[in-house]
C-alpha cells in the first residue's frame, strides 16, 4: 500500500522569525491521523530568518536529526558542542537522559533551510550524544546513501553502501535514512520488508515513487510492500526512511 501526502496538507505555522510546515502534530498542529508513521515522529521543514533562531531548550529520550537544505545552522548544546552545519551534512543528537541545546542563524541576510526529524529511540536513559558527518554530492548522486543508521548496522546491499564508508550517523533506533539525488534517467530500487514502514520524503523537484509522482514537500507512506523504485527525476532531492512498523 502506498498513500501519498501533499506537501499542501501538511500543518503550517508562521512565527514572523520561523516558517514551518509540520508533516506530523506538532506544537499547536494536531492532527490524529498524523501523529508519526511507525517510529518516525517529526518532519519539520524549518525556515529561519537573519539573526534569529530557537533559544536554549530540552530534549530527552529522542533521536534528532537536522539536514540542512540552504544556509548554515548554529549548534550550541549542554554537551559542549559548538558547531555549524551546512548544506550537505547530516547531524544527530541523541537525546537521551537530557540534553538543551540552541539552534540559530548567524547569517546578514540569509536564511537558512532545514529539516529536524525526530525518530523515536529504542533506548531510552542513555548517555546524550553527538555527531556529524558530510555526505558528499557524489554519494547521493543517482542512488540512496545510508546516512543514518543504528550502530549496529553492518552493509548488506540494500540501497547504497556508500553511507558505510563514513558518511553514516548511528542513531539508537530501529530504522535507516537514505539521501539520494536524482535527474533524468537516473533511478534507484531498495528491497523492503513487507513487515515494516517506508516513508518517502521530497526535499526538492519531482520524483515518481513505485510510479506515483510527487513534487517538493510531497511524501509517499508505504506499508506491505516488498521495494521502492525512485525514477523521473527533475532535480530531485529525496530522503528515504525504513522503519519499525
Amino acid at each position: 500500500m502506498l498513500n501519498i501526502r501533499k506537501s499542501s496538507d501538511r500543518g503550517y505555522a508562521d512565527h514572523g522569525w520561523l516558517k514551518s510546515f509540520h508533516s506530523f502534530s506538532f506544537a499547536n498542529y494536531f492532527d490524529p491521523a498524523h501523529m508519526g508513521w511507525g517510529n518516525l515522529r517529526v518532519i519539520n521543514e524549518d525556515r529561519i530568518a537573519p539573526g534569529t533562531g530557537f533559544g536554549t531548550h530540552g530534549h530527552r529520550d529522542m533521536e534528532i536529526i537536522s539536514y540542512v537544505l540552504s544556509g548554515n545552522l548554529a549548534h550550541q548544546d549542554s554537551m559542549g558542542n559548538v558547531k555549524g552545519i551546512p548544506p550537505g551534512d547530516i547531524q544527530r543528537m541523541s537525546a537521551g537522559s537530557g540534553v538543551r541545546h540552541s539552534e540559530f542563524n548567524h547569517a546578514e541576510g540569509a536564511q537558512t533551510h532545514f529539516l529536524q526529524i525526530w525518530i523515536e529511540p529504542n533506548v531510552v536513559g542513555i548517555e546524550p550524544g553527538y555527531e556529524q558527518k558530510t555526505v558528499p554530492e557524489s554519494a547521493k548522486r543517482g542512488q540512496l546513501a545510508l546516512v543514518a543508521a543504528p550502530a549496529t548496522d553492518i552493509p548488506n546491499g540494500l540501497g547504497s553502501t556508500q553511507g558505510a564508508e563514513g558518511h553514516t550517523v548511528n542513531i539508537h533506533a530501529d530504522a535507516r535514512l537514505y539521501a539520494g539525488l536524482f535527474d533524468g534517467h537516473e533511478n534507484a530500487k531498495l528491497p523492503l520488508k513487507p513487515e515494516r514502514k517506508a516513508y518517502v520524503f521530497l526535499v526538492r523537484g519531482a520524483l515518481q515513487v513505485n510510479g506515483q509522482s510527487l513534487n517538493a514537500g510531497d511524501a509517499a507512506l508505504l506499508q506491505s510492500e516488498s521495494a521502492l523504485t525512485l525514477s523521473h527525476g527533475q532535480d530531485a532531492e529525496v530522503l528515504v526512511f525504513d522503519l519499525a512498523a
